[in-house]
């Protein structure tokens, strides 16, 4: 596929139609931060998995990062991100717009095969360059990034609470339908008993008797081995059929051999078989089912706010403690600086940090090596749960509906990044306010543009 055609700043007037600039007020917070934010550096960092070729050029990268960027800024599906796109010309100067487009220049679709193009590893250059715009507005200092907290929670699936009996139902049910469509003429579907099974069952449980609720699940497992025994007689000897039954009569018979408390891998949804059972301690949520992942924030909280440093899904539910070997040299990455101290909960006691850092990182209940001043710090580790509370409910983490391993990869930096991004909105607003009191202007008065005033490093 060939390299992208990068939008670029022409300045041609069109007699028929305005340009954004004469129309929007420029002191915006999303006109600021389209205006600092480095899209070269972002071109060519999203750039590097295209090569020059024949092929259809794929959309500008500006219009695809600043597409991301929106929507976990202002927690929005792709749906509601194409409908508010198409009527907010900020959202579309932020794009990289010239002029007030009526109609949609990219489909829906377009969004999902261009996150799963870019990977993590380049998705990580967006919450880079939250971080390099924090620091470059004064938002934050880079010597706040030296302190950290880190922690770990979980990023639920878009899936429904697993339960034995609902996962045998729905096995049977994705069988007996693939089997319809490759043309299998099976000996019972069972979809009206095997319905009503399922009802009984959840009124039984309901009911807290047990012994009618277990009857039902037996009665529902008859029915999903009876499905799979007469499947697998039926494609014995059809290797095109086998292939593709393979995978749903394994989740099938695994699903019905599947115990309480059993140790290894469970399947807990059928279309999102990454999804693990993460218990976190909470009183409301026993088990969460998702994936873990790492949180890190700054230790002192900056002029524009508590900003994440780094985010990184941890599939295979490690131990806290053991995932500092990674945590650790992916976070300077990011940053870009070396980390002096790291702040954690008394779950990563133990831990596996790398030698250089070995020293570096204290954890709650620790008493060696605590002076009074990092124990004055500690009691800030708890800083990190509102960013967390804020990442999950008003940046798309709280329920992940992007498919896949990568998805879950991809949605954590995404949300990080969304979350860093929103404060820097705020961190622009209040600069519009605070030059505006200076200036003396009445509320309902055009603001002047203040960048032509001052510039950045005096903003700073």
């Amino acid at each position: 596929m060939s390299r992208p055609r990068e939008k670029r700043e022409t300045g041609k007037q069109d007699l028929f139609r305005s340009r954004l600039d004469q129309i929007l007020n420029m002191s915006h917070e999303l006109v600021r931060l389209a205006q600092t934010i480095d899209w070269p550096v972002l071109e060519e960092r999203f750039g590097a998995v295209y090569s020059d070729g024949p092929g259809m050029p794929p959309l500008p990268t500006r219009l695809m990062a600043g597409l991301a960027i929106l929507k976990h800024t202002f927690d929005l599906s792709d749906e509601e991100l194409c409908a508010r796109w198409v009527e907010n010309p900020y959202f579309q100067y932020l794009c990289g717009e010239e002029f007030f487009c009526h109609e949609l220049p990219f489909d829906r679709s377009s969004m999902t095969r261009w996150r799963q193009r870019m990977g993590e590893e380049r998705i990580a250059a967006l919450l880079q360059e939250s971080l390099a715009v924090a620091i470059k507005t004064g938002a934050m200092k880079p010597a706040d990034t030296r302190r950290v907290i880190v922690v770990t929670t979980v990023q639920p699936k878009n899936v429904m609470y697993p339960t034995d009996a609902k996962l045998i139902h729905r096995a049977r049910e994705r069988l007996v339908r693939l089997a319809k469509q490759v043309g299998l003429d099976l000996r019972q579907s069972y979809v009206r008993v095997g319905k009503l099974a399922l009802i009984k069952h959840q009124r039984y449980a309901h009911a807290k008797q047990f012994k009618r609720a277990n009857r039902a699940l037996r009665t529902l497992k008859t029915y999903l081995g009876r499905t799979i025994r007469d499947i697998r007689r039926q494609i014995a000897d059809d290797e095109e059929l086998d292939a593709i039954f393979k995978w749903p009569l394994y989740q099938g018979e695994t699903v019905m051999q599947q115990r309480q408390r059993q140790r290894g891998r469970k399947i807990y949804s059928l279309h999102a078989h990454e999804v693990e059972c993460i218990g976190k301690g909470k009183a409301h949520k026993p088990c969460e089912f998702g994936v873990k992942v790492s949180i890190a924030t700054t230790l002192k909280r900056s002029k524009g706010g508590q900003f994440a440093l780094h985010a990184m899904a941890l599939p295979g539910n490690p131990y806290d403690g053991h995932t500092l070997a990674t945590v650790i040299p992916d976070m300077e990455k990011t940053i870009g600086n070396e980390l002096s101290r790291i702040l954690a909960d008394a779950g990563y006691r133990g831990h596996n940090a790398p030698e250089s850092h070995k020293f570096r990182v204290f954890t709650a209940g620790q008493k060696r090596r605590v002076t009074p001043a990092i124990k004055r710090q500690m009691r800030r580790r708890s800083a990190i749960e509102p960013v967390i509370g804020h990442i999950k409910n008003e940046h798309r983490m709280d329920r992940n509906y992007l498919a896949g391993a990568q998805g879950d990869t991809v949605n954590a930096i995404l949300a990080a990044a969304g979350y860093n991004f929103s404060l820097l909105l705020k961190w622009f607003r209040q600069l519009l306010w605070m030059f505006a009191t200076l200036f003396g202007i009445r509320p309902g008065q055009l603001l002047p543009d203040y960048r032509s005033l001052f510039t950045i490093d005096e903003l700073s």
